[in-house]
């Protein structure tokens, strides 16, 4: 049993690439987890890691142990979880890292704390790119296209990038019907916050057409204040179709040049390949892919 909680700290140090995060992680200190790994190398009579005054990194041995002791530990989660997972309801702390505008989760959160109270839900809303594992999330919602070979991912759905405004706004302004035609109205973007840069529309130009300068009506990082401003007839906003669709079904919004725009996306349930995934991290991503694309 010391031999496998040691390949335990081996792992989470070779995830974390820090003795403190590892630590951290496990509520000890980085003195306990570098002794840990030391008894490791001595036992095995090979170096596992170089180490700096800041940085460590796996050595080749090192490669190949954590490959070996990744599935070790799979297989005994795997274990684990056919023996109780028949009796034991989906309990716990849950911590989930999810897009930034909670518009889309409110309704599927509060059902899904109504179906399992036993689970308790760690929040964080964010449009940053988290390092899953490192940071200690048992997994993220993320959209867009994924490469992370050492995340395990789910479908939820899919979504559209469209133009809207309000019935007002169309009727004093006019619609539009081509890109051209918006270099006439009030615009209303979003700059990302952790790039300062603004979201390009997804209109369709000609082959050779320059790219458009559409008008800087306004600027901003948040979603819900771009959908109260286009509510109240202040411009065109371009959003996720998933985050107007109480105001298109309103009649407080509605789409504009849909025959114009070509931006498309799915959104996706990621947690870490290394591990097995629990009974409320499966539940969870379950229940989201149920009732957030309905």
């Amino acid at each position: 049993m010391d031999s496998l909680s040691g390949i335990g700290v081996f792992v989470l140090v070779a995830e974390t690439r820090s003795f403190s995060e590892a630590g951290r992680v496990l509520g000890v200190s980085p003195s306990a987890v570098g002794k840990s790994v030391a008894r490791m190398e001595a036992r095995l009579k090979v170096r596992l890691f170089h180490r700096s005054t800041r940085h460590i990194a796996l050595t080749p041995e090192g490669e190949k142990f954590l490959d070996r002791c990744r599935r070790i530990l799979s297989e005994v989660e795997a274990a684990e979880l056919e023996l109780s997972a028949a009796s034991d309801a989906p309990q716990g702390k849950l911590r989930v890292s999810l897009p930034r505008y909670s518009g889309l989760f409110d309704t599927t959160i509060a059902s899904f704390m109504r179906h399992y109270p036993e689970v308790e839900l760690d929040l964080d809303f964010t449009d940053r790119m988290v390092d899953v594992i490192g940071e200690g999330y048992d997994a993220v919602v993320r959209t867009g296209e994924m490469d992370d070979s050492g995340l395990k991912r789910r479908r939820l759905g899919p979504f559209r990038r469209v133009l809207a405004a309000s019935p007002d706004y169309l009727r004093e302004h006019g619609t539009p019907k081509r890109a051209a035609d918006l270099l006439r109205h009030a615009c209303l973007h979003y700059r990302y916050p952790a790039t300062g840069r603004l979201e390009k529309w997804p209109l369709k130009l000609g082959p050779d057409a320059p790219p458009l300068e559409l008008p800087l009506t306004l600027v901003c990082n948040s979603v819900e204040m771009r959908i109260a401003l286009a509510v109240g007839g202040q411009g065109i906003v371009c959003l996720p179709d998933f985050t107007i669709r109480r105001e298109l079904a309103a009649g407080q919004l509605q789409i504009v040049m849909e025959d114009r725009t070509r931006g498309s996306g799915t959104m996706w349930a990621l947690w870490p390949a290394s591990r097995q995934a629990s009974p409320k991290l499966r539940v969870f991503v379950d229940h989201l892919a149920q009732h957030l694309f309905p």
